[in-house]
């Protein structure tokens, strides 16, 4: 079985090199990025199966980018990694993507989370609430 591959958009090289180390142990990272512009330049590039992105980058932010993604190529699994914890926040960015999870949790939700947006289902990290509360019907 082919391992699915995804785009990471994190701007704190920390934090980016965390995140894909978590995330290589099952995915294929095919690019870190640091900023939404880079971003949507590397999924048009290299069409991953997912994209992870944080909202909060200079320039374009993670949920420019992914709306502009997602414009292009309706139904991209795409997560939102971010340390907002606002449910507003999370609804609206839950409208682009179908991931939210808190940088706090990301060690142990992030993978889960990919595995289910890729699986064309919601995933919202627990804290936040229930999903169907965020994404209403």
């Amino acid at each position: 079985m082919t391992r699915a591959t995804l785009v990471l958009a994190e701007d704190h090289p920390p934090v980016a090199e965390q995140v894909r180390e978590l995330l290589g142990e099952e995915f294929d990272v095919l690019a870190v990025v640091a900023h939404g512009e880079a971003l949507v330049k590397a999924v048009r590039r290299l069409r991953p199966d997912v994209v992870v992105t944080d909202i909060s980058m200079p320039g374009m932010d993670g949920m420019q980018a992914a709306r502009e993604l997602v414009g292009e190529q309706p139904g991209l699994p795409l997560v939102f990694i971010t340390v907002h914890d606002d449910p507003l926040l999370a609804r609206a960015a839950l409208t682009i993507g179908r991931g939210y999870v808190l940088k706090a949790s990301a060690g142990e939700e992030l993978v889960d989370a990919v595995k289910a947006v890729l699986d064309h289902q919601y995933f919202v990290s627990p804290v936040l609430g229930r999903v169907e509360t965020l994404v209403g019907s």
